[in-house]
């Protein structure tokens, strides 16, 4: 028991089971086979993990499939941001600050963790508030944090520059690489080739935006959106809540919806204080997405108010035409088109010491996952316990 959360009640092997159970029976009765399976999709790479931490795929039916879309931000930054990242640190009188999983993410030719080793100063920080604060004590540096994440990290770091503001703090910056989650569902709805049945909603970013965020992607493109918490029966049970619209619709008896299986966290509206604090300090824009290309209305960049914390504002920061990593199919993992395994670089020549590419590099990336919980899945050995 932590935190006034009973974990083991979310982990008991009997509940698991009767859920597995129910899930048979709904994706026999949906329709779904070895060859056309029912496939749902988790758009978070706390979610991926989990998945592949418990197991949970090897304990589905083969007329279910889950797939790990693009939920890892730091996956989904293009190649040419990592670039001007890797170009910035390089700078004089330039400090970069930085989540951890930034620093491995392989640039074109370089990474934040290379330069940093050849003298450059970046530092990893564990808040936006920590990058504030080396602003503070270095005031004839320019601060340069990198702004990576979905709707669950932009909140603190839109606090951050409002302090910064407050305080007069005009040498922290910020590399706006900011991307949201709801108009990237509806792109993923529309992949050709990939017919999508359902999306596990993230259960993070959900507790800023709230369910009701997801309600144009159900109702535009009848695909069903349940919102899970973390824990293995969370998602069990989540994806019952998903098979039970399937059915529904397949069997014309209903239509696509929204619901909340974290409801001990999620709300309808979710954090209005938060979604106010982002459409203060934000302007939206068309965003790239490593690996997809450009997705409308899901980048967050600073508004005209903040822009004198925007380091592109501030530093000339000009790199060569990305080149990109040769093989790694990691745009196609996130569309749901391929597994990890099917990357011909996985666990060879990718691995967590050298990875490839990004899916490999974050602690939640679905290759990373995948390589660390699930190598015999693909093999016929759920447990991973065949010699290899």
């Amino acid at each position: 028991m932590t935190g006034g959360i009973d974990f083991a009640a979310f982990r008991s092997e009997p509940a698991a089971n009767a859920l597995v159970g129910r899930i048979n029976r709904l994706t026999e009765r949906a329709g779904g086979t070895s060859e056309r399976p029912i496939a749902l999709m988790e758009v978070c790479g706390t979610h991926t993990v989990a998945i592949s931490r418990f197991g949970l795929r090897a304990m589905l039916p083969p007329g279910l499939r889950l797939l790990s879309g693009p939920g890892c931000p730091v996956c989904v930054t293009p190649l040419i941001e990592i670039d001007r990242s890797i170009a910035a640190a390089t700078m004089p009188d330039v400090i970069v600050a930085t989540f951890g999983d930034m620093m491995r993410v392989p640039g074109s030719h370089r990474s934040l963790e290379s330069v940093r080793a050849d003298g450059a100063d970046v530092r990893i920080v564990y808040s936006p508030m920590d990058a504030l604060e080396v602003a503070r004590k270095n005031p004839a540096k320019l601060v340069v944090f990198l702004g990576v994440g979905f709707e669950t990290t932009s909140p603190i770091i839109a606090a951050t520059i409002v302090a910064a503001a407050r305080e007069g703090i005009s040498n922290f910056t910020v590399l706006p690489f900011f991307k949201t989650v709801p108009a990237a569902l509806d792109m993923l709805a529309a992949v050709p080739g990939r017919p999508l049945d359902g999306f596990i909603c993230p259960g993070h970013v959900s507790v800023i935006i709230g369910s009701d965020a997801y309600l144009p992607v159900a109702r535009d493109r009848n695909i069903p959106c349940v919102v899970t918490g973390f824990e293995p029966l969370d998602i069990l049970a989540g994806v019952v809540m998903l098979l039970e619209q399937v059915v529904a619709i397949r069997e014309a008896t209903g239509s696509a919806g929204v619901a909340v299986q974290y409801s001990r966290a999620v709300t309808p509206e979710g954090n209005t204080t938060a979604q106010g604090l982002m459409d203060d300090v934000f302007a939206v824009y068309d965003a790239e997405w490593r690996g997809i290309g450009v997705v409308p209305a899901t980048g967050q960049t600073l508004s005209k108010k903040y822009e004198m914390f925007d380091a592109t504002k501030r530093l000339e920061i000009d790199v060569p035409t990305p080149v990109g990593e040769s093989g790694c199919i990691c745009g196609e993992i996130m569309l749901g088109r391929n597994l990890p395994p099917d990357c011909p670089h996985f666990g060879a020549a990718c691995t967590p010491r050298s990875p490839v590419g990004p899916c490999m590099v974050s602690t939640e990336g679905s290759c990373a996952a995948f390589y660390k919980y699930e190598q015999g899945w693909r093999s016929g050995d759920p447990d991973g316990t065949e010699e290899k």
